[in-house]
């Protein structure tokens, strides 16, 4: 692995003023309709904050967060943050928006999204989920298990957890799991207990500038944790670094300290055995698909095991787990063909879930890989990374960049990977589809029984099952 010399910079970071939040006080969010704002809100006024909240529409988050206890405002104000402890924003939100000006101008403590999670982590023992993929999924699971074992840990995950209706609660008690963001150092800013790494791999170069400097980020991230470290023997980043610092390590590698072995589909769901050294612990019944989510569910039990819960109680966890929103989510059955949203956008996520796919043992014919490439700037330096992510599909359409809030690039767009793919296996059957409308028609039409279609992305590609699903109901109705 290319490792940086001490000298080498890391990633900047946004300087983190550490916040007390054991008294109650008036706090504000701008941009709380966001997902990880909205998590951080309703955290705060589960602790007993006075919370109040911007954005500029309504969506329907913002009735969950009403129904919290958020007073929401629809557009920005300067006069909400008056009398106000601390104001706190994504790293999204422009220092030029009225209400963070306001803030400043009047005195009040202004945080970004980093501090305003570190504050909250101070207030329990946090453990981490770290990585470049798979933190949602696992930090789900390890919340699950330590409420299994009775622990009620209090929490603030990046996606709805099934089994609980919601990505963030706080209880009070000693624990608190957490998904710790790479994007914008936010993990470089956490106090934390105990982290669990999945993998280091390419991504958010806008802002660490190369891979190196995203290493060394996750370097200077394990130097910083005094307790248990968990990291994937699967990926060769995590091997180097677990050596580095001391981790212990959990995948399917011959040298992994807790080892997945024996791994076989069983119709939508998958077993294992699960080592530690010499040790059998025993087997787990996962109710998820694709060996990527073995190593989930193995890095979550090595971290559960590593402060005390026994293994009975986290198998018996993982067997009951419900699974994450945008997470191989099977939305609809129409016509025979199933139509399945994952949140998969990065070359080895798309790999992953179209191989769980292929070998879930749930008897579908034809897979249609559906992708919406994600934010120019990853586009132009990652397109061709994607060269081999589609090797398990039978028909891969791609569609155009979904902007994220980034500038187009010219020459930049989804045909990009269209070119990637086909340079690389020139016999893909592949379908160029960059309109919207022509995207659903061509799947209402095309899909047939026995066909599973996964369309994949982090934009606006969350709906489009449903669109082609509402589309074909049309067709049969002849119009």
């Amino acid at each position: 692995m290319s490792r940086p010399s001490a000298s080498e910079p890391t990633a900047p970071t946004v300087p983190v003023a550490a916040l007390d939040l054991s008294e109650p006080s008036r706090l504000h969010v701008v941009g709380v309709g966001g997902p990880g704002m909205s998590a951080i809100a309703i955290v705060l006024a589960e602790m007993g904050h006075d919370v109040s909240g911007s954005d500029i529409r309504d969506q329907p988050v913002l009735d969950r967060l009403r129904a919290g206890g958020v007073q929401v405002n629809i557009g920005h104000r300067r006069d909400v943050v008056h009398g106000c402890r601390a104001v706190t924003a994504s790293t999204a939100i422009p220092a030029s928006n009225i209400e963070l000006e306001e803030a400043a101008r009047v005195g009040v403590t202004v945080l970004r999204r980093a501090g305003m999670l570190a504050s909250i982590c101070a207030m329990a023992k946090s453990l981490a989920v770290a990585g470049t993929h798979g933190k949602t999924t696992t930090t789900s699971m390890l919340m699950l298990i330590l409420a299994r074992a009775g622990l009620h840990p209090g929490f603030v995950i990046g996606g709805d957890v099934a089994d609980m209706g919601t990505g963030a609660q706080w209880t009070g008690a000693e624990w608190f799991v957490v998904e710790a963001d790479e994007s914008d150092g936010t993990h470089l800013e956490l106090p934390l207990h105990g982290t669990i790494l999945t993998n280091v791999e390419a991504d958010h170069l806008d802002h660490y500038g190369s891979f190196e400097r995203i290493v060394a980020g996750f370097d200077r991230y394990l130097a910083q944790v005094p307790g248990p470290k968990v990291l994937c023997a699967d990926d060769e980043h995590c091997v180097a670094l677990a050596a580095r610092h001391g981790a212990v390590t959990y995948g399917t590698a011959p040298g992994a300290d807790y080892r997945a072995t024996d791994v076989h589909p069983v119709r939508g769901a998958i077993e294992f055995v699960v080592w530690h050294g010499a040790t059998r612990l025993g087997a787990v019944a996962l109710p998820l698909r694709g060996i990527h989510n073995v190593r989930n569910a193995t890095g979550a039990l090595a971290m559960a095991i590593e402060i005390g819960v026994s293994f009975d109680v986290a198998a018996d966890a993982l067997a009951h787990f419900g699974g994450v929103a945008r997470r191989f989510d099977i939305r609809g059955i129409d016509g025979g063909a199933t139509l399945v949203d994952d949140y998969a956008h990065l070359p080895s996520e798309i790999a992953a879930v179209l191989a769980a796919a292929r070998t879930s043992g749930d008897g579908w014919g034809r897979l249609v890989a559906v992708f919406q490439p994600n934010r120019f700037n990853r586009m132009s330096v990652l397109s061709p990374a994607y060269r081999d992510a589609f090797v398990d599909a039978d028909v891969v359409v791609l569609t155009d960049i979904y902007p994220s809030g980034t500038t187009p690039i010219p020459g930049v767009t989804g045909k990009l990977v269209v070119d990637a793919v086909l340079d690389a296996h020139p016999a893909t059957r592949m379908v160029w589809l960059p309109k919207r409308t022509d995207l659903v028609e061509y799947l209402a039409r095309q899909l047939r029984d026995g066909d599973v279609s996964i369309s994949m992305g982090c934009g606006d590609v969350a709906t489009l099952p449903d669109e082609v699903i509402a589309r074909r109901v049309e067709l049969r109705a002849g119009r």
